[in-house]
């Protein structure tokens, strides 16, 4: 069941990116199809190219192994592309992070919680170009 939700994750996550004028690839059972690691998604516009390890949750932490990110990482640098993890909680868009913005568990894997994604996450429009990310201290009078 929770793969069936993780595969619409990330049907849907290809359908954003496609909307926004990206060309993309899911590479389905990416873990289990092949012996070599492959990305969840492939997506680029011709100018930025991703290669993205996407997960989602109920609320609950989100946590990567150390060879997945490992595996993410070797991936994008050869194919030419930007690695990212994507994540989406339940009620909540998508937030993208470059894996080395992750926290970094004593056991050597990665974890994203929701505050983490919605303060510091990079959302959909940012990533694929549509907008930028500003702070309030941007705005501010001196």
């Amino acid at each position: 069941m929770a793969n069936r939700k993780g595969e619409r994750r990330e049907r849907e996550l290809v359908n954003l990116l496609d909307e926004r004028g990206f060309a993309v690839m899911r590479a389905p059972a990416s873990g289990s199809a092949t012996e070599r690691e492959l990305p969840d998604v492939l997506a680029g516009n011709g100018e930025i190219f991703y290669a993205i390890e996407a997960k989602s949750s109920a609320g609950d932490p989100i946590y990567l192994t150390g060879e997945e990110v490992e595996s993410l990482v070797f991936f994008a640098q050869n194919f030419g592309a930007k690695p990212r993890i994507g994540v989406r909680f339940d009620r909540e868009d998508w937030y993208f992070f470059h894996p080395g913005d992750l926290y970094v568990t004593d056991g050597g894997n990665y974890r994203v919680k929701l505050e983490t994604a919605l303060a510091s996450g990079t959302d959909i429009a940012e990533l694929t170009g549509a907008s930028k990310k500003t702070n309030l201290g941007e705005y501010a009078t001196e």
